[in-house]
Formats: structure tokens, sequence, C-alpha cells
């Protein structure tokens, strides 16, 4: 039995998210689980490094399988660049050992979320930036961004219902970057729980309108609400950047 790590990416605005569901023809998990099982006649599960929201991006998504089939690893990625939809894009694939798994094994992951920040938006990247004309105060969101950095209880910043899971979670560091009226929000962390990168965006968002003051966020974890957070930023502006093992 061989297990394969691939890295995948994927335009994920029509998607319902990676994992599969009931109706998985509109899941990047359910699209690569098919061609896979029908390349190798088997059926094949995918285990991927966490969920990612519908609509929301990956560059370098990283899941493994098991299967039995002797298929070169290129023959199984020229077989996938054939059959899976061009919006979806299988750029490694490689033996590794029986004990990988490509969730447990995560350190951390990085996201980014792009923001237009110019009064209009950008008719070639409309689909994966979220275009806003109300200037932001960059420093005092940069302020705000340093209280999030450590471990914490992040459960003002999930949508997750679940109460029997830990909410602590660390954030290794957050970047913004400014070019041109062009935001890039980086946030790495050791996990994510559920919708929490969008909910820091926007609450960042929040703070650099000045609805919000840096000294706030540390209120609003401390008082693990959600409702004291931000809005959930808009799926389209978040991408999966990098996963380490």
């Amino acid at each position: 039995m061989r297990n394969l790590k691939m890295t995948i990416a994927y335009d994920g605005f029509k998607y319902k998210g990676w994992q599969k569901q009931k109706d998985n023809d509109l899941t990047i998990q359910g699209k690569i689980e098919a061609v896979l099982s029908k390349m190798t006649g088997e059926v094949i599960q995918l285990v991927g490094c966490g969920r990612t929201d519908a609509g929301v991006h990956a560059e370098n998504y990283i899941a493994n399988f098991h299967t039995k089939c002797s298929f070169s690893t290129d023959a199984m990625l020229d077989y996938l660049y054939e059959f899976l939809p061009e919006d979806i894009l299988v750029k490694t694939m490689e033996n590794v050992a029986e004990r990988f798994h490509a969730r447990y094994n995560v350190k951390s992951k990085t996201y980014v979320y792009k923001v237009n920040n110019t009064k209009f938006r950008d008719v070639f990247n409309r689909k994966y930036t979220y275009h806003l004309v109300e200037k932001l105060n960059l420093t005092e969101m940069k302020n705000a961004s340093e209280v999030l950095i450590g471990s914490h209880d992040f459960q003002s910043f999930t949508n997750s219902r679940n109460r029997d899971k830990s909410t602590v979670r660390t954030i290794n560091y957050i970047n913004i970057i400014e070019k041109d009226g062009f935001l890039t929000i980086e946030v790495n962390g050791d996990g994510f729980l559920l919708n929490m990168v969008r909910i820091i965006v926007g609450t960042l968002i929040e703070v650099g309108k000045g609805n919000f003051k840096p000294v706030e966020v540390e209120r609003i974890l401390k008082e693990k609400k959600r409702w004291e957070a931000g809005p959930l930023a808009q799926a389209k502006g978040l991408s999966l950047r990098d996963v380490q093992y």
C-alpha cells in the first residue's frame, strides 16, 4: 500500500469548500476523489490538511491518500491534469512514509487575505480580492494585530458551535503589507477554527475604519463572545498559501 502526498492549487470561487458533502460535485475533495477513484479502480479517500470555507482558494493545499495503484506519480499527475476541472490543479505528487498524515502532522499554516483599498474595483481580480473604498488606518491595524500574536482562546473569533473542542490556538505572525492601495494580510498559526481567519480580518478592517481601537481587540479576546468581534470578511479574498510540516 502506497501513501501519496499531493500539493493542490484551486480556485474555490464556485465550490462549497474543501470537504466532501453529500453533493460532492461542488467540493474540491469530491472532485479529486472521483477522478482518483476512476483512475485506480479503488474507493479513494483523501486526507486534507484542513477545511477551507466555501469560496476560499488555495495556492498550496496538502492532501494524502493510500492506494495499491502501481502507476508512476508522473502518470497520475498527467491523468489528474486531463480529467480535473481547469480550476483545480494537482501540482506535485510524491511517495511518502506510511505515517505521514496531511492533517495531524501540520506544524503551521499561512493564509493570505487580499483587499483592494482603491476607489475602483479591479475587473481582473474582482473574484479574488475584497474591494473596500473607505481608506484604512494601517498603523492601527498593525497595532491591533500584535494583540493576537501568541497563544489565546479565540472563541470570539470563530463561528463554530462545538464547545467540546478547545478554541485555544497560536498565531505566530500577522503581516499587513500595502502596495499601491492593495493590502495583503498574512496570518500564520498552528491551526485555525471555523471562519477564524476571516473574522480576524473582519475585525482588523473595523480597526482600520476606526470602529474599534487596538486596545479593544484584547477585550474581545477576553470576552469569548463571537458578537464582540468584527464581521466575517468575504470568502473570495482568502487563500491558503502554504502548509508547514
